[in-house]
């Protein structure tokens, strides 16, 4: 798919300046601040409640915010918000889509909504209809469509002005395997020519598609960088915190050998075999291990350190945040 933009522009295409956004009394989000490169894919997690969609809309224009500043290819959303909003195709969580509608026609409907010239309408809703793989269904009734299906006319219709931006709030909610790994292939495709921003609770999705994160928590950014900068920086505070060792017999005695161990905090046996070893923090051993196991000739199958995910990541981010105060049950 070949996109077309009015204008390049070359600097940081979304720039979020110190947003606070307060529900009356309630502060949802603090001095939220982050860029995003144009062609980037980032991923934007959080807990339930931590700010994400808040965000998201206030980005879009979808929600003013309290104070700060949102530019979108050089543009401020409040100041000019008609230019942002041509740049940015939007997927909310929940599409607001007209079940009486055919899906060609609800495509066009949007096509003209957002300013598609006339003449351009009906290649632009037949190029979105092939991309999410809808063309089969582009006489059928929304409302008889299966949930999988309406997350493809609302991912369709974010994309079908072929947007700078693309903003999507949990968009393989209600597809099964297949479909996910269509959209998330279709994102992917993405990368270097469109910006894209995706919240998603579904970790492993996130790490597949994108090369940065965002994470927030309690209405604050607590960490910001690519996955691999995020495993880099978690694993220095949680160093040889993974370790797994497995022995071909005397598995009780060597576990009783490693607990004996300086900078060991616990060892437990797993139903598969492996002896996992956590480390104390910032200690890396799994050098000490090796040496004491074949010292005291342990017959060693295999021995690794067990490869920290983005799920660990989170987790550890997030709960160092809530020890530090900084979960505030903030609306999302």
């Amino acid at each position: 798919m070949i996109f077309s933009a009015d204008a390049v522009y070359c600097g940081a295409m979304i720039e979020v300046r110190s947003i606070v956004k307060d529900y009356g009394e309630h502060r949802a989000l603090s001095d939220v601040s982050f860029t995003v490169a144009r062609g980037d894919i980032v991923g934007l997690l959080g807990p339930n409640g931590a700010g994400k969609t808040t965000t998201m809309r206030i980005i879009t224009g979808f929600l003013p915010a309290t104070s700060g500043e949102v530019f979108v290819a050089g543009a401020e959303v409040h100041d000019d918000p008609l230019s942002v909003k041509k740049r940015i195709g939007y997927m909310p969580e929940n599409v607001a889509l007209y079940n009486e509608m055919r899906v060609a026609d609800y495509l066009s409907f949007c096509a003209e909504l957002k300013g598609v010239a006339s003449n351009a309408i009906a290649s632009k809703v037949d190029t979105a209809m092939e991309l999410v793989k809808l063309t089969d269904k582009r006489r059928v009734v929304i409302g008889r469509l299966s949930k999988g299906y309406r997350q493809r006319v609302g991912l369709a219709q974010a994309i079908l002005h072929e947007p700078d931006v693309l903003i999507l709030d949990e968009p393989t909610v209600g597809l099964d395997p297949n479909q996910i790994v269509e959209i998330r292939s279709l994102i992917s495709s993405l990368a270097g020519s469109r910006t894209v921003i995706i919240s998603s609770h579904i970790l492993p999705e996130i790490e597949a598609t994108c090369k940065r994160a965002i994470i927030i928590n309690g209405g604050k950014v607590i960490a910001t960088d690519t996955i691999e900068g995020l495993k880099r920086r978690v694993e220095t505070e949680i160093k040889g915190g993974n370790v797994l060792v497995r022995v071909r017999e005397k598995m009780n005695e060597a576990v009783a050998d490693l607990r004996r161990m300086i900078g060991v905090s616990s060892v437990k046996t797993a139903e598969d075999g492996f002896i996992r070893i956590q480390s104390e923090t910032g200690t890396d051993i799994r050098s000490d291990v090796a040496r004491m196991l074949v010292t005291k000739g342990y017959d060693v199958v295999e021995l690794t350190a067990n490869a920290i995910d983005l799920e660990e990541i989170f987790i550890h981010l997030t709960h160092k945040g809530n020890a530090h105060g900084a979960h505030a049950g903030a609306h999302a």
